[in-house]
C-alpha cells in the first residue's frame, strides 16, 4: 500500500481519524452519499443507522473504481446534529469497524443546519487512492 500516516513528532495519536494521509497513485472521489437505499429511500430516521447505510454506500460506489475501504485518504462528514453525533459515538465507531475496518482516513465532521435532502442527518465525501498496479497482467 502506498500511504503513509502523517503524525508530527510529540503529537498524540487522534482517535477515529488520522491527521493526514501522503498516498501515491490513481485517485477515486465520490459526491456526497446520504442513507438512501438502491431505491431512493432513507429507511431510518437514526444518526447510526443513517450513518451505517451511508457508509455502505460509499464503499458500493468506491467497489464501482476497484477502490477499497483501505484506500480511503480523506472524508468529509456534514451532520446535521452535533449532539445526535456525539450521543451516538460509540455505536458509529461500532459500525466504522464493521464497514469499513481498522483504517481511519483524514476526516473533517462539520454541523450543517440542513442536507438538501431533508430526511438526511449525514452526507459524506471520500477520497479513496488506490495504488499503482505492480503487476502488469494484474490491470
Amino acid at each position: 500500500m502506498s500511504q503513509r500516516i502523517l503524525l508530527p513528532p510529540g503529537w498524540p495519536r487522534p482517535h477515529g481519524y488520522s491527521n493526514g494521509i501522503a498516498a501515491e497513485g490513481r485517485l477515486v472521489f465520490t459526491a456526497g452519499q446520504i442513507a438512501w437505499d438502491e431505491t431512493n429511500v432513507i429507511q431510518t430516521d437514526s444518526m447510526a443507522g443513517q450513518v451505517a447505510q451511508t457508509l455502505k454506500n460509499t464503499v458500493a460506489v468506491l467497489a464501482e473504481a476497484e477502490a477499497e475501504p483501505r484506500h480511503i485518504v480523506r472524508m468529509t462528514w456534514y451532520i446535521t446534529s452535533r449532539s445526535e453525533y456525539l450521543e451516538h459515538a460509540k455505536e458509529i465507531g461500532r459500525i466504522w469497524r464493521e464497514i469499513i475496518g481498522k483504517h481511519y482516513p483524514a476526516m473533517a465532521v462539520i454541523e450543517v443546519s440542513a442536507l438538501i435532502e431533508s430526511a438526511a442527518k449525514v452526507e459524506i465525501e471520500t477520497t479513496a487512492v488506490v495504488p499503482p498496479c505492480t503487476n502488469p497482467h494484474n490491470e
